[in-house]
């Protein structure tokens, strides 16, 4: 089951009323670096901002109560939705733990992941150069700024989009990035090297 959840690519932390963390998967601590409004001290999860450490402890507290959040977290590029869920958990008299566990699931700051606009651009039979065209499509670049960072004329990354659109079927830049933002995940298989240095700390 662990290994089942480090294949999705989106951070799930399983934390308790206080914030101590005892799993997270794969996604997520890639996902809490020093950038993200969230941070993992030892087995402490802690807000980076001090007016997020309310909306926070908050959203734990309502969880619970059996109340699910939506609390957004962090401010411009790095502002990040963050899913707060109550799990159930029965004890040997069937009652509800007052202590539930409560799941957090950690918004993208990207809308679509290179590894999977790489494999979606080999699967239609992209060029290495359009593959390129697309990440940028994908990370919100228009053409000419796709152009200057290439140092091509915009006639020419508008006859690499004219291709990619034909090969993917997409008829806008619009419904291309939306084909590629609802791929599923595509995690690396070399995650695992990664990790091994960090043996410490919650479950994974």
């Amino acid at each position: 089951m662990l290994g089942m959840l480090d294949e999705i690519d989106y951070g799930m932390l399983l934390v308790t009323a206080d914030a101590q963390v005892s799993y997270l998967n794969h996604a997520a601590r890639l996902e809490l670096d020093g950038d993200h409004p969230l941070q993992l001290l030892g087995n402490t999860l802690r807000a980076h901002r001090a007016q997020d450490v309310a909306p926070l402890y908050d959203a734990l507290a309502a969880a619970q109560r059996g109340l699910r959040r939506l609390v957004t977290l962090g401010e411009g590029t790095q502002r990040v939705c963050v899913s707060v869920v109550p799990m159930p958990g029965p004890t040997a008299t069937g009652q509800t733990d007052p202590a539930r566990a409560t799941l957090l699931v950690l918004g993208k700051r990207q809308v679509c992941e290179q590894l999977s606009v790489q494999g979606y651009a080999r699967s239609v039979g992209l060029t290495p150069a359009e593959t390129r065209v697309l990440e940028q499509l994908c990370a919100g670049a228009r053409p000419g700024e796709v152009a200057a960072r290439a140092g091509v004329a915009v006639s020419t990354v508008r006859t690499q989009i004219g291709s990619i659109r034909t090969k993917t079927g997409a008829g806008s830049i619009r419904e291309l990035v939306r084909q590629v933002a609802v791929l599923p995940p595509l995690v690396g298989a070399l995650r695992g090297l990664g990790g091994a240095a960090g043996s410490a700390g919650p479950r994974r």
